[in-house]
């Protein structure tokens, strides 16, 4: 049996297949769904599949740094926030990678530009099975990927 790596309440992740090297999350274990900030969001259809286009700024307060991704459109959902308002949210499924991990999340794509994190880690997003959340510590899987940008 392979042995849990311990992560803290906020790590720096990667999301490879969307060209986004790295993205400040809270390891958010109070939320279901995994999350990400986007804006200029577009659905359009291509070779019959039902995509995705979107624009994000990965780093909080540098809106001078943008990255375009495109993804496949997995479905489409009403989600609850912390406010218990609802939003219809797209939801994509692409790898996440932390240090020398990584696994398949669903995403759901919101705008996100007034929080703290640019991304949330929810509870399904943490289903791998080989990571325990430490909510007193942070950064303990990670480091600071702020100048990959």
């Amino acid at each position: 049996m392979e042995e849990k790596q311990t992560i803290g309440w906020k790590e720096w992740l990667a999301l490879p297949e969307l060209g986004i090297p790295a993205i400040k999350a809270k390891i958010d274990t109070g939320a279901r769904t995994s999350s990400l900030h986007t804006y200029q969001l577009e659905r359009f259809s291509k070779n019959g599949k039902d995509l995705v286009r979107f624009d994000i700024h990965p780093l909080q307060k540098r809106s001078d740094i943008s990255v375009g991704c495109e993804s496949e459109v997995i479905d489409v959902r009403i989600v609850k926030d912390s406010g218990g308002h609802e939003e219809e949210r797209f939801f994509i499924k692409t790898p996440v990678q932390l240090n020398d991990k990584s696994w398949d999340i669903e995403i759901s794509l919101t705008n996100r530009e007034n929080m703290l994190f640019r991304m949330l880690l929810g509870r399904t997003g943490l289903t791998s099975g080989h990571l325990l959340v430490d909510s007193s510590i942070h950064y303990a899987l990670s480091k600071d990927m702020s100048d990959l940008y």
